[in-house]
């Protein structure tokens, strides 16, 4: 692969921008970090502030960014035990920039999407 200053030219694929659309490539993924990003949450309030997401989906999710390093949990030591779910600096990062800056384009954008969207019928 061939990089100069970082950047990626002949294999783009291979490149870590690959790395950092994956963390975008599974739907609930994005979501959970927003969900997040006021504060820690237990799993249950994470789920119904979610809305829509299955429990599977929402552990599959965590399991992800937990491995990534995006999210962390805290379990404290009470009866019954409670469990929390928060942003590491890391994952708080990533809500901070790209995630912002690409709700802050949506926002921007949303008419018009909307339209192509009304105008193009179903995809094949």
């Amino acid at each position: 692969m061939a990089e100069e200053t970082g950047r990626c030219y002949d294999y783009v694929a291979d490149c870590r921008l690959r790395a950092a659309f994956d963390l975008f490539g599974h739907t609930w993924d994005p979501i959970v970090l927003a969900a997040l990003h006021e504060g820690p949450l237990r799993r249950g309030r994470l789920r119904s502030s979610i809305g829509g997401v299955s429990d599977k989906a929402l552990t599959e999710a965590l399991t992800r960014l937990l491995g990534s390093g995006l999210v962390e949990r805290h379990r404290f030591r009470e009866a019954p035990p409670r469990v929390e779910y928060g942003l590491t600096p890391l994952g708080a990062s990533l809500v901070e920039g790209p995630i912002r800056a690409l709700a802050a384009w949506t926002d921007e954008h949303a008419d018009e999407l909307a339209a192509v969207d009304d105008t193009e019928g179903p995809s094949p």
